[in-house]
């Protein structure tokens, strides 16, 4: 039976192998009987450590750092406290600045959270965070200005006078003043008109004998100033 081209190509291919093989054992057996099982296993243990000092190096070339995420927070307050919380890498050092300033740091938890709670300063505050690892150093985190006040804003009601009596057509009464700018103003719940002059004004219908009437200012902390009026109307 006569044998194909590619049978005949095979067995040369097999031959080669073996052959390759049998040359690449006698290779190692002349290294060492040669230069002995020692040098072989100091051969290996260079190879070895130049892997481990590729690894060392490929991970301190790692110089970014994310910059931590902070939480929203209200613009305003009238809290001299607040939380501030945020998201970072795992185990981190997180470095809180206010108003550019270092004034406090913590370390993420398992989940990458983190929280501070401090105390604001009066006026603005502006609150960013840095991550630390290594000696270095993340960009800033997003900045968050909050404001801190806890003074009232100012209510000057003109109309109507304490005690003023209504009467016939007189079924409403014009309730009307002055206040701060950034500063809403409610007329027995309702909201009153503010210009650009922080003049604010409300028509409030009366009803027949004495009509309370409570006006309050809120500015933007959520601090509050309020006044009670009282007044008659007789049909």
């Amino acid at each position: 039976m006569r044998r194909s081209r590619l049978t005949k190509r095979t067995e040369k291919r097999t031959q080669k192998t073996i052959i390759l093989s049998v040359l690449g054992i006698i290779i190692v057996l002349y290294f060492l009987f040669k230069f002995g099982v020692e040098m072989l296993i100091n051969f290996s243990l260079f190879l070895s450590s130049t892997n481990k000092q590729q690894v060392a190096t490929n991970s301190n070339s790692i110089s970014f750092i994310p910059a931590p995420i902070l939480n929203p927070l209200p613009t305003a307050t009238n809290s001299a406290k607040v939380i501030i919380s945020g998201t970072a890498d795992k185990g981190k050092t997180i470095l809180l600045y206010m108003n550019n300033t270092n004034v406090d740091q913590t370390t993420s938890d398992g989940n990458g959270n983190f929280n501070f709670t401090e105390t604001l300063n009066p006026g603005n505050n502006q609150i960013s965070t840095k991550e630390s690892s290594n000696s270095k150093q993340s960009d800033f985190s997003n900045v968050i200005n909050v404001t801190y006040s806890n003074t009232p804003p100012t209510l000057d009601v003109t109309s109507p006078t304490d005690g003023e009596q209504f009467s016939k057509d007189q079924n409403t009464a014009l309730v009307s003043g002055k206040t701060d700018p950034g500063v809403t103003v409610t007329v027995n719940g309702y909201w009153a008109v503010i210009d650009e002059n922080n003049n604010f004004s409300y028509n409030l219908p009366l009803q027949n004998g004495d009509n309370e009437i409570k006006i309050i200012a809120t500015d933007q902390a959520g601090n509050k100033t309020e006044k009670d009026i009282k007044v008659n109307y007789s049909q």
